[in-house]
């Protein structure tokens, strides 16, 4: 198989984004009032002759934010997926215009399910899919189908539709943004694709590192939402405690660069300086390292092939500092390898895997299942779809992975309330 993220490759349609003097290359966000979508606004705001915001998305449950990106950034087009709040954007977009003087226009308002795949098809350059879970897929087929070069901070739409996406994209249409993934993609420039012999992807570790499993058992929501490292949203926080994100991470960085699951490693690195590290034949491991701030892997995705000068700051090396590295505890944190299993099974498992992760994560949030409780719930479901709804062996369509992921909601839905009455 081709390598869908392979930065030997440098797919660019329209070529690089030029310097001072020349036209900034136009984007899209999706997603942009997350994480992601408000710092690489921050790395647009800051290189304006570089870049240009011609449309927004988001999905609707902060639309005075929404509207006031839109009309700082003076896009063409704004998008809700949640019919519901098309209304209040229109309101907010109104009240910001009048608030600073009546200069801005208003633009064009897309609202439902479609609307950011309409914008990730529309005339740009780059798609920066920010959109947090499988809600992610149409946007990133629908961006590949265009043509245009997909910037992925969604996981999910790789992890739940990776055939689909396989299908549609050209060889290295795809820059990486987790920063995971954004490490090893860098680190891959420095040897051939044949002399690859792993990779290695770190973890933080999480807030619980180091503890035993009966130690987890009751672990709050609030504890579990304090990540020592990053600032993240409540899923992808939770995710990351569990370390469920790091199994994700897995699945992706064999399905971006096309490397056997035996040959993906994973090790805790606490200081989350090493975002990942590629080893080579020759016995050589080449590492990438920076001080944790997404917005280098962001501008580097945006950018890319040219870096951004001074898009984060750099490690400090007049400072003494100490790096850990400590193999993972299967024991304790069971997803990694589940999530193994689930990406050598493939079709629907992935996102069978997914959408009752996602369930698991509200019901906890909700004080309805414990910490321990998420996991072993995924991994039962998981167990039940393979037992009799997996896939026949055919080509892997949408419906398959909506089905399969209604089927794992409701599945996950019953055991966590049968959970809840013993």
């Amino acid at each position: 198989m081709d390598s869908l993220a392979d930065p030997h490759l440098r797919f660019d349609p329209h070529g690089p984004a030029g310097p001072p003097g020349t036209d900034p290359r136009e984007l899209v966000i999706l997603g942009s009032t997350g994480s992601i979508g408000t710092q690489a606004l921050d790395v647009v705001r800051r290189n304006p002759h570089r870049f240009r915001v011609v449309a927004l998305s988001a999905g609707g449950g902060r639309v005075e934010l929404l509207a006031r990106q839109a009309l700082e950034f003076r896009v063409e087009q704004v998008a809700v997926s949640d019919p519901a709040a098309e209304g209040p954007l229109r309101e907010a977009l109104r009240a910001v215009a009048q608030a600073e003087g009546g200069s801005h226009s208003v633009p064009e308002v897309l609202a439902g399910p479609g609307a950011a795949a309409e914008l990730a098809a529309r005339p740009c350059h780059s798609v920066l899919n920010g959109i947090t879970g499988s809600i992610g897929l149409e946007p990133t087929l629908a961006a590949l189908r265009a043509g245009r070069v997909l910037v992925l901070a969604n996981k999910e739409s790789l992890i739940v539709g990776g055939p689909l996406v396989r299908e549609v994209a050209r060889p290295g249409q795809i820059v990486p943004v987790d920063s995971e993934h954004s490490a090893l993609f860098q680190c891959l420039l420095g040897g051939a694709r044949r002399e690859v012999r792993r990779l290695v992807v770190t973890a933080s570790g999480g807030p619980f590192r180091g503890r035993g499993r009966a130690e987890l058992a009751e672990v709050t929501p609030e504890q579990a939402l304090a990540h020592p490292t990053w600032d993240m949203g409540p899923v992808v926080t939770v995710n990351s405690a569990t370390l469920v994100n790091k199994g994700l991470e897995v699945i992706e960085a064999h399905l971006l660069f096309d490397i056997p699951f035996d040959r993906i490693e994973v090790v805790v690195h606490p200081q989350s300086v090493i975002h990942s590290m590629v080893e080579f034949t020759d016995g050589s491991t080449l590492a990438q390292a920076s001080p944790p701030d997404m917005r280098l892997p962001i501008s580097l995705g945006l950018g890319w092939p040219d870096r951004v000068p001074d898009a984060a700051p750099a490690c400090d090396w007049t400072k003494a500092a100490t790096w850990e590295f400590l193999p993972l505890d299967t024991e304790a944190f069971p997803s990694v390898a589940l999530a193994r299993k689930v990406g050598a099974l493939g079709g629907t498992h992935p996102a069978v895997f997914n959408a009752a992760n996602e369930e698991c994560v509200a019901a906890f949030l909700a004080g309805r299942l414990r910490f321990t409780g998420i996991v072993d719930t995924v991994a039962e479901v998981v167990e039940q779809h393979g037992a009799g709804h997996g896939t026949s062996g055919g080509r892997l369509t949408v419906a398959d992975v909506l089905e399969a992921e209604t089927w794992a909601r409701d599945r996950a839905r019953k055991l966590i309330e049968a959970a809840g009455a013993r």
